[in-house]
């Protein structure tokens, strides 16, 4: 699996290698990258069936952790900073619980290792799955059509960062969308088996205003990631990184520094 990503910094500089959330990207990322690259050589990764990465009918979260490993090999990366956010907070924690020896300092944003099938995008993923792309003329009205299932529009404009246009006319979806609704239950449950921890420095950085990561998780965090910090955002949601740039990258640049 030959994972795309985006660069941001110079070459020499300590790397730090982030991963995306749940129907995210690389692109999501690009602000944050370039405000740490001054101090870091950043590499914005896409992880399987997302993105402008390659499409695979696997989807777990080992196959993620095999992905990594592999990227990191193949790029001489012996040892990283490794950041993740949702989804990829989860693939980030599993990598280092199963190769600690590969990073340097870990950094979860917003989730914790616990199940979350009470938090399921079941209304995002039917609504994507509906949307007929033959009849599609632009993403605005692909917003249009959502609103019924969807009634948050920040979460309508994060989905339909998702479609493509076609050279030769309509729309096609960039992630995996069949795999991807069918391994949901998968990727919404905790991935760290009962032996997985890492004693290895980490931050988690969770939204005040999010409901992913509560006071009532943190010893589950401790008990799992012994040296792990937590701090806390109040203005921001389940996206600290684009809710709070600023004070998100701040926290970031002080830990790591």
């Amino acid at each position: 699996m030959k994972l795309f990503h985006r660069d941001f910094g110079t070459v020499g500089k300590a790397p730090l290698v982030v991963l995306h959330g749940l129907l995210g990207s690389s692109r999501n990322w690009q602000m944050v990258g370039r405000d740490l690259a001054a101090d870091y050589h950043v590499y914005a990764v896409d992880l399987r069936n997302h993105g402008s990465s390659p499409h695979h009918e696997g989807m777990e979260y080992g196959a993620m952790v095999a992905d990594l490993l592999a990227w990191l090999d193949h790029h001489g990366l012996a040892r990283v900073h490794l950041m993740g956010h949702s989804m990829g907070g989860k693939v980030a924690m599993l990598f280092a619980c199963r190769h600690p020896e590969r990073v340097e300092r870990l950094i979860v944003v917003d989730i914790a290792p616990k199940d979350y099938l009470s938090y399921a995008h079941r209304a995002e993923f039917a609504a994507m799955n509906e949307l007929e792309l033959p009849s599609l003329r632009s993403r605005s009205e692909a917003e249009l059509r959502l609103e019924a299932r969807v009634g948050d529009w920040a979460m309508r404009k994060f989905l339909v960062t998702n479609l493509e246009a076609l050279e030769g006319g309509g729309w096609r979806w960039m992630v995996n969308l069949p795999v991807l609704t069918q391994a949901l239950p998968h990727l919404e449950s905790d991935p760290l088996g009962a032996a997985d921890r890492c004693v290895c420095p980490a931050l988690f950085i969770t939204g005040g205003k999010s409901r992913y990561v509560q006071p009532g998780d943190w010893a589950g965090i401790q008990e799992r990631f012994p040296m792990a910090e937590i701090e806390i955002i109040a203005e921001s949601g389940h996206n600290p990184h684009m809710d709070a740039r600023e004070r998100f990258v701040g926290l970031v640049r002080g830990w790591l520094a």
